[in-house]
């Protein structure tokens, strides 16, 4: 099955962000696909050309058979990996390590621990980051290649490659391209709106002039229209944050209605073909499925009434198509060490290159993974959740199909063997943090004093961080330093790492003789 990567062309690209014009239905492979399978090959080289490279790699091939003893000796370590092959596991990975990646990093979905992640492997593998200036690429407004810190378009060749892109920005595919390859590997991490909501009120409530006029979630959720106006000042916090996030177009009724001097639109926005159906329609809560476990399966599962088909919504589908045509991966928060698994399977890692600890979590407010079990809530929570989901319709429409899109990923990857990996990568994370850290877990911002630790402060909730035990060896030290450090910290040094300030010496003066 092709890659996403393999449906990433310049061509089409050109007017991303949204569908593409004859959306591609996108099935997991089972292998790791090479840099030059044979969809990326069509959509490069066309039909015609491809017509010729399949006429000289089948003269190669048969070359090949009638030489392949002389051949083999001249090379004796070639070794040739079919790409159908299964991965032998995230813990001794035998295939080469995927470094190019492009992650999106949504907000208040679990992101910053996989940003920990990204810092820590570049940083130790000595890779490229394309970072912005500040710590954002000029969020709100759409991705401009120019944000990156040192992308030179007039260099050609001569300037050296970015292997990752990961920090905060609006997804725009085409302005992405510009600085890193199609065949990188793109994925990024959702979360369910419902808890999603609440982080985002907690944390945005002094950003956002809908939270910030509603004394509650709950009362914001009653009545939003009465607290939200499309395109003022932070208000893209307040509804379907995901899919701004993502970069898609909303349908006419979403629109800014004003101008907003905030969020630049896209040049270019798709279209969709005629007799594609009408735009979102606002959902009905009561008319929200939602998770429920499914014993037979041993996972949650969306199980919706007839009263809700997200096929019905043209709009929607074309998105999310899109969607599956450009990202290789799509974690879950609420399934975020599953997530894990799949994400070093897919990019040929090892297990304990995932294995991290939990960033940017607010107290008192959970993980930025955790669940929610509508089965243990009081009838006023199920009635927030529904709402909140309902609310952010297109939002819950990306987590419903993204869900079911891993757990696709998971039964192919083999149930029983995931399990056993994930109580791996905990009981690793475990000895990690009683390791690492005092009291071998988060702590309140009040006992980090040492500022290289100590998580940037939002939000009307207390960002938890980490103290380092003492008495570590300077190899341990090192790693700890690592695990522990906040995303802001890290950006600061690898910028420093990347970009060294230069030393200016004083000119020397020439001294006048003595008379």
């Amino acid at each position: 099955a092709p890659s996403a990567a393999a449906r990433r062309s310049p061509a089409v690209s050109a007017s991303a962000p949204g569908p593409c014009p004859v959306p591609l239905q996108r099935h997991p492979s089972p292998g790791h696909m090479g840099l030059l399978s044979p969809t990326r090959t069509m959509r490069l080289w066309g039909p015609r050309g491809l017509g010729v490279a399949l006429g000289v790699f089948m003269t190669i091939g048969f070359a090949l058979q009638l030489w392949g003893g002389p051949f083999q000796r001249r090379l004796p370590g070639l070794q040739l990996r079919h790409f159908w092959a299964s991965s032998p596991g995230p813990a001794a990975p035998s295939c080469p390590p995927r470094q190019r990646l492009v992650f999106l990093k949504t907000h208040k979905s679990g992101s910053s621990s996989v940003l920990s992640l990204l810092h820590r492997y570049g940083d130790r593998h000595g890779l490229r980051f394309a970072l912005p200036a500040r710590y954002q690429f000029g969020y709100p407004r759409l991705f401009q290649a120019s944000r990156v810190k040192g992308y030179r378009p007039q260099s050609g060749d001569t300037q050296p490659p970015f292997h990752i892109l990961c920090h905060h920005m609006r997804f725009n595919l085409k302005e992405v391209l510009q600085v890193m390859p199609s065949d990188s590997f793109f994925f990024s991490i959702v979360r369910d709106p419902a808890a999603l909501a609440r982080s985002a009120f907690s944390y945005y409530k002094s950003a956002s002039s809908a939270f910030r006029k509603a004394p509650s979630l709950a009362a914001f959720l009653a009545n939003p229209r009465a607290f939200y106006r499309p395109g003022a000042r932070g208000d893209h916090y307040a509804r379907n944050l995901l899919w701004f996030d993502f970069g898609l177009p909303f349908p006419p009724d979403m629109r800014t209605k004003r101008g907003n001097p905030h969020v630049s639109r896209d040049p270019n926005p798709p279209q969709l073909p005629s007799g594609a159906g009408p735009p979102a329609h606002t959902l009905d809560p009561n008319a929200l499925f939602h998770p429920v476990p499914t014993v037979a399966d041993g996972h949650s599962q969306m199980s919706s009434p007839a009263s809700l088909d997200l096929g019905s919504s043209s709009f929607i589908q074309w998105n999310l198509a899109w969607l599956d045509s450009v990202f290789d991966l799509v974690l879950v928060a609420e399934y975020f060490d599953e997530s894990l698994v799949l994400l070093a399977d897919a990019l040929c890692w090892g297990l304990d290159d995932v294995v991290g600890f939990m960033h940017n979590a607010q107290a008192g407010g959970g993980q930025d993974g955790s669940t929610i079990d509508d089965g243990g809530l009081t009838t006023e929570d199920r009635q927030l959740t529904a709402r909140a989901r309902a609310w952010n319709n297109l939002d819950w429409a990306l987590y419903v199909h993204f869900n079911r899109s891993l757990w696709a990923r998971i039964k192919q990857y083999g149930q029983s063997r995931l399990e056993s990996a994930v109580a791996e990568l905990r009981a690793r994370r475990e000895a990690l943090a009683k390791h690492c850290l005092v009291g071998g877990e988060a702590l309140d911002p009040k006992y980090i004093t040492d500022r290289r630790f100590r998580p940037f402060q939002f939000g009307s909730g207390k960002v938890l961080g980490y103290v380092l035990r003492s008495g570590l060896s300077l190899q341990d030290q090192e790693e700890c330093e690592r695990l522990a450090t906040p995303e802001l910290q890290y950006k600061d040094k690898l910028d420093a790492k990347q970009f060294p300030p230069t030393v200016s010496l004083p000119l020397k003066t020439s001294r006048r003789p003595s008379p």
